[in-house]
């Protein structure tokens, strides 16, 4: 498969853009070079390599990186709630908390907004997929939730996957209201979840270190949340109180460094996805949404 740079469109303004992606030089190396394939099985996809990187990011002598990495991928960071000098470490940087107002979210009933700054895939019907990524892959949703009933339950439903970039903000949120209960752990690698890497294998979302969590709602039936690490991803921090009712918009959790993924499988016939999100899937390219933004309604 030949190496192309990350298109996506940014859904504000329906511009085509070219994401800025950190190592990229080395992803290249890595899934797209047969000399690559070697070290990523033997040692990046590890767990240790990643926890290594994961605690230097978390040593106060990081903030040195800071200045660099904002200058380089041009994050806002008059967005952020602490000023550059306040961070303790990169980590702290990393998984920055915004000011209020920095995201505005739709607090509409039927609708369903983004948990995350990421950019989306969605595909209507797993089973059905052929087009895009998935062809060439066995990709089951038993595999992926570990669970043979819960596969069944979210059989021919909705399948969205939000990728964070590690230039995005890094906390993820509530779709909706509903009750949301506890998360569940299912041990994994720890590959890249760059759209680089997940075109070459699709199966990274069912082969990488994953927590999950259902939020039944009123209105959108039960929402499996799904948080995706990835490598480099130092972890992955629940914030939330398990059986609790939860409002739209409250914080989840959050990812230390790295770029990471959500995915959000909803059961067949509960929700309706805003057109524009899966039209681009199906030509390829990725959308550029926010956390709060509107992605899709009920059907009710």
């Amino acid at each position: 498969m030949k190496f192309n740079k990350i298109n996506y469109i940014e859904r504000k303004t329906g511009e085509i853009k070219t994401e800025k992606v950190p190592g990229e030089k080395y992803l290249k190396f890595l899934y797209y070079n047969p000399l690559g394939e070697l070290p990523l099985n033997l040692v990046v996809k590890k767990k240790f390599l990643t926890e290594y990187y994961g605690k230097k990011m978390d040593k106060p002598e990081s903030v040195k990186k800071i200045p660099d990495f904002i200058k380089a991928t041009d994050i806002n960071i008059a967005e952020a709630k602490k000023e550059i000098k306040d961070f303790t470490s990169f980590n702290d940087f990393f998984y920055r908390e915004l000011k209020d107002g920095a995201r505005s979210i739709d607090f509409s009933e039927n609708v369903l907004i983004s948990p995350a700054d990421g950019k989306i895939l969605v595909f209507e019907n797993l089973e059905k997929e052929k087009e895009f990524y998935i062809k060439g892959d066995k990709f089951t949703l038993e595999e992926f939730f570990a669970d043979k009933n819960l596969a069944a339950k979210y059989k021919d439903g909705i399948f969205m996957i939000i990728r964070l970039a590690p230039i995005d903000y890094h906390r993820f949120h509530f779709p909706c209201d509903g009750i949301i209960s506890e998360s569940k752990l299912i041990n994994g690698d720890y590959y890249s979840v760059s759209t680089h890497a997940i075109k070459k294998n699709f199966r990274i979302l069912c082969e990488n270190k994953r927590e999950f969590s259902i939020l039944k709602t009123k209105n959108f039936g039960e929402i499996a949340m799904f948080e995706v690490g990835a490598t480099m991803v130092g972890g992955i921090k629940q914030s939330y109180q398990p059986n609790t009712s939860i409002k739209k918009g409250e914080e989840k959790g959050y990812f230390y460094f790295g770029g990471s993924t959500c995915v959000l499988v909803f059961e067949k016939g509960k929700i309706r996805i805003d057109r524009d999100l899966v039209e681009n899937t199906k030509k390829g390219i990725e959308t550029k949404v926010y956390m709060g933004e509107k992605i899709g309604e009920a059907l009710i």
